[in-house]
């Protein structure tokens, strides 16, 4: 017999043993416990992977997808409600993630003449200046820079994962095999690095 929390009685006094674990793991991660974010993360992972394929349809997109959502929703930490059961909120975070990935990528895939729907009505993309991009080599060449110094910055464990992930293009699995720790530490030492990451880029953009 299934124990899921669909199938539960309806007793609003009495959370579920897995919505009440649940609760105590948000509460160590916003006090900044890194294995509660592991856990919650190596316990949703699976569920999150079927549940986004199931939206884009493009396998090698939910690895990243998956660590974005983890991202969006332990920075929001704070406004979940633990009255209501944490995967559902987790899911409504991912279903609305992946919507907006894929209305992202629809409009990069535009044609030029192709109409797109704004709040003054219809919109046109029009060809570009050829001239218009010329400095993007170098404008491209110092945002390398910025991230670059940002990562230095970064704790040794946190600059080690964040490079084998987005400079080498290693795997999860091939970072957790190279540096000895187990998966969930690597997904949780990713999700803070790219955390402070952003910090530190938005207090570099607000000093130009």
């Amino acid at each position: 017999m299934s124990t899921s929390e669909d199938q539960a009685p309806q007793d609003k006094s009495q959370p579920s043993d897995s919505s009440q674990e649940d609760a105590r793991l948000v509460k160590k991660a916003i006090s900044g416990d890194e294995r509660a974010y592991a856990t919650l993360m190596e316990k949703y992972e699976r569920a999150l992977y079927y549940h986004i394929i199931k939206v884009v349809r493009n396998q090698e997109m939910v690895e990243d997808l998956i660590q974005e959502v983890f991202t969006k929703a332990f920075n929001n930490l704070s406004s979940y409600n633990t009255q209501y059961a944490f995967s559902t909120w987790l899911y409504r975070i991912a279903t609305n993630h992946s919507i907006d990935f894929l209305r992202k990528r629809k409009l990069q895939t535009y044609s030029l003449d192709e109409p797109v729907e704004g709040k003054d009505g219809d919109m046109y993309f029009e060809p570009a200046d050829p001239g218009a991009h010329a400095d993007e080599p170098v404008i491209r060449q110092q945002r390398k820079t910025m991230v670059e110094e940002a990562i230095d910055q970064l704790p040794e464990k946190y600059q080690q994962v964040i490079r084998m992930r987005h400079m080498e293009e290693k795997s999860y699995h091939e970072i957790s095999e190279e540096i000895g720790q187990p998966l969930g530490t690597v997904k949780a030492h990713l999700f803070r690095a790219r955390e402070l990451l952003n910090k530190m880029l938005k207090e570099k953009m607000h000093q130009y």
